[in-house]
Formats: structure tokens, C-alpha cells, sequence
């Protein structure tokens, strides 16, 4: 069985978001796509939905790579309970924005670790309170024009220009609402056997 140290790091996500969150911490890792089915069970609740997408995808990715350490990510926008996703094009990116604007919405963010081989599994959420400011028709559609931020959940890319569509973030973890909450990633890690300031 490896050293932990010696383990490989592989990030299980597509996201170039989540990639450049990760790579602040300065631990050398690949990335793997973990090719997981992210449709809703029906009723599900968007925290769990969530929950259950981090895990399965760190699940995938350790089955094809048991000996290394894997981060599984997802997030969703729980707007009154209702789960939005990555909206995909411009007209469901509009629909999502005017269901925000003037709303608060919480963006649960969950990650979760898994080593196949030590049998380490450890998981966590992290709830962004969003304050949308009330948003006109143009203001959306030039801001929708500017970012294209259709590979975002609920069209709200924080870290770039939807920072404007805002009128306040509460959490306990500034990166989670661009998509990857390093702290509580950063503790998993540490639990794992990865040790970051070594």
C-alpha cells in the first residue's frame, strides 16, 4: 500500500473552474472527467442532489483509480427548494436569471474525498447565501451577452462579471460559490494523508 504523500491527486471534474480553485493549494493533480448521470431524482432536494453528485463522481474516478486520492465536486442553485443547473443556452440562462432577480438563493456546493484502496471516504456542503439585486430585461441580457456564463449553475458566475448582479454573499468559504470550497477540501485532504503546507 502507497505512503499517503505519494498518492496521486485527481481532481474528478470537467469544470476549468474547479481546476483553478485547486490548483492554489499547489498539490500536483490530473484531472479525469467522471462521466456521471447529473439528473435530479425525482422530489430531490437540491442540497442532496448535491451531496449525492460529489460522492458519485469521486466514486467513478476512484473505481478506475483506487490507489489515488480523488475530489468529487458538484453545485447546485436551491432557489425556494427548486434545483437550478448549468443552464446550457441563452433563452434557460434569461428564464433562470428573471426566477433570481430580487430572490435570495443558495448555492449548495458539496465535495466529497475518496481513497478506494484505504477505504477513506469523507464528504462535505457548503451553503452560499445569494442576494440577488432586481435585475432589469437588459441589464440580464447584456450581462448574459458579456460573461456567457451558460456553464455556470443558475447563470452566476461570481467570480467574473455576475459579481454585478449581486447585492450580497454570506458563507463560510469565499471559493465555494466559483464552484470548489478549498477549506473544507483543503481539511479532507489533510485527513487523507495529503499534506499541503509540508
Amino acid at each position: 500500500m502507497q505512503h499517503p504523500a505519494k498518492r496521486n491527486l485527481i481532481l474528478g471534474s470537467t469544470s476549468v473552474y474547479r481546476r483553478e480553485l485547486l490548483e492554489r493549494l499547489r498539490l500536483p493533480f490530473t484531472v479525469t472527467s467522471p462521466h456521471v448521470d447529473e439528473t435530479p431524482h425525482p422530489g430531490e432536494a437540491p442540497a442532496a442532489l448535491a451531496q449525492r453528485l460529489a460522492l458519485a463522481k469521486a466514486q467513478a474516478v476512484s473505481a478506475r483509480h483506487p490507489a489515488a486520492v480523488v475530489i468529487g465536486s458538484d453545485q447546485v442553485a436551491d432557489l425556494d427548494g427548486q434545483a437550478l443547473g448549468k443552464p446550457g443556452t441563452h433563452v434557460r440562462a434569461v428564464l433562470q436569471l428573471k426566477k433570481m432577480s430580487g430572490k435570495v438563493v443558495v448555492f449548495q456546493t458539496a465535495v466529497a474525498v475518496v481513497c478506494a484502496e484505504t477505504g477513506f471516504c469523507q464528504q462535505s456542503l457548503a451553503a452560499v447565501r445569494v442576494q440577488f439585486r432586481t435585475l432589469s430585461a437588459s441589464e440580464i441580457e447584456n450581462y448574459l451577452h458579456a460573461e456567457q456564463p451558460y456553464d455556470c449553475a443558475g447563470s452566476a458566475k461570481s467570480e467574473g462579471l455576475g459579481i454585478a448582479l449581486l447585492e450580497s454573499i454570506d458563507n463560510d468559504d469565499p471559493t465555494a460559490l466559483v464552484g470548489l470550497p478549498l477549506i473544507r477540501t483543503a481539511t479532507m485532504l489533510r485527513a487523507a494523508g495529503l499534506d499541503l503546507l509540508a
